[in-house]
């Protein structure tokens, strides 16, 4: 592998790695809808009151976040074959990554939801009002304003993690730079502009969502 850098070259690669950068934000929003919407849904289903439900959703939870990303879109695309679920690597790489974060989200909904007032729940129960209003209309609106800096983190997160779907042959940026490399013996260039690629998208993402979250305070006088 030669270390000299080449102009020409970066030139004549960049649009591939734009391309595929296309993918990878794709990839990135796709898992983190998933995350969002199943993270929520999972984090509400551990304040039910069925003890059995909250316990294999909390023990699901945690095998969830103590297993490794990269293990389970293996598992996801090579194993689901085995029980009849066959899936493009890109469904499964989708999945993979919703299901994964979505255990994250979910302990940010959980502490959101925890650190509403007490009293906004006894109000409710005053009036009457039903467990699901209570959630869309009284805690939820509460909950996810402090719980914004954590869901922001995970998004970026998402997108970092995103090179793991090139393991089963989804085609984001990483898999691509190690297809160019692979073709030209050349890695410094593709690997080096991955690198700029993701700082260029990562640190413009992270202050936005401290500028949104700070909006979203003084909104409500937080």
């Amino acid at each position: 592998m030669s270390f000299n850098w080449r102009w020409d070259f970066t030139w004549d690669i960049l649009p591939r790695l734009l391309a595929a950068t296309l993918n990878t934000l794709i990839a990135a929003g796709a898992g983190y809808a998933i995350a969002l919407v199943l993270g929520l849904i999972l984090a509400l289903a551990q304040r039910t009151g069925w003890r059995g439900l909250t316990v294999a959703v909390r023990e699901f939870v945690e095998f969830i976040r103590s297993t490794p990303l990269v293990l389970q879109i293996f598992f996801v695309f090579y194993v689901g074959p085995q029980f009849g679920i066959r899936l493009s690597p890109w469904t499964s790489g989708m999945i993979a990554i919703g299901l994964h974060y979505s255990a994250y989200l979910s302990e940010v909904y959980r502490a959101g939801i925890e650190a509403v007032p007490k009293g906004q729940w006894e109000a409710c129960r005053a009036i009457n009002m039903s467990t699901r209003d209570t959630y869309l209309r009284i805690i939820i609106p509460q909950a996810l304003p402090p719980s914004i800096a954590g869901m922001g983190n995970y998004l970026v997160g998402i997108f970092k993690d995103t090179p793991m779907l090139s393991v089963i042959g989804v085609a984001e940026l990483m898999h691509t730079a190690n297809a160019i490399g692979s073709e030209s013996y050349r890695f410094l260039e593709p690997y080096t502009l991955v690198g700029v690629i993701f700082l260029a998208i990562s640190l413009p993402t992270a202050g936005l969502i401290r500028l949104f979250e700070g909006w979203v305070r003084r909104k409500l006088g937080l």
